[in-house]
């Protein structure tokens, strides 16, 4: 077995999901579940066939999304893994739906942070053991930062 490190590639900013399923209409179903929260939402999504073919399938509604999604399932390579890239959204809008597909099995992270892949490939595949996402934890906030923190929240309008 050999262990590896994978880059998350995508834009400072941008959200994404990394997860994991067991069947082809993942794709499918995830494709669904995003567009009945918010037909509006902009998002590529990309899974891991893990038999058969052993395709990078595909969807979304944002051909830039869905590129980087395939972009980034294809370097991954990691069995049965899903990854969605949103444009114009939180993971907090979608993450229970996606939860939901009867298919997901995992959500190994939701974020916009730089996020590390630790993957273990074996003769037979790949499989993500983990992820590392964003940096070490430098401190305990002050009350100057639990003030920014609800400030925050409120501009962004999830809290009010």
């Amino acid at each position: 077995m050999e262990l590896k490190i994978f880059n998350i590639r995508k834009p400072e900013d941008m959200n994404f999901i990394l997860g994991h399923s067991h069947f082809i209409k993942t794709v499918e179903d995830l494709h669904e579940a995003i567009v009945n929260i918010n037909p509006d939402i902009q998002f590529g999504l990309a899974f891991c066939e893990a038999s058969q073919e052993a395709l990078v399938r595909f969807s979304g509604n944002d051909d830039k999304l869905i590129d980087l999604a395939k972009e980034n399932a294809m370097e991954l390579g990691a069995g049965h893994s899903f990854i969605i890239f949103l444009g114009n959204a939180f993971p907090l809008n979608v993450l229970n739906a996606i939860k939901n597909v009867p298919e997901v099995t995992r959500v190994y992270c939701a974020t916009a942070n730089p996020t590390q892949v630790i993957l273990a490939e074996t003769e037979q595949g790949r499989a993500i053991l983990g992820v590392v996402d964003g940096v070490r934890t430098k401190g305990v906030e002050t009350e100057e930062d639990i003030k920014k923190r609800k400030e925050f929240l409120r501009a962004i309008g999830y809290k009010f």
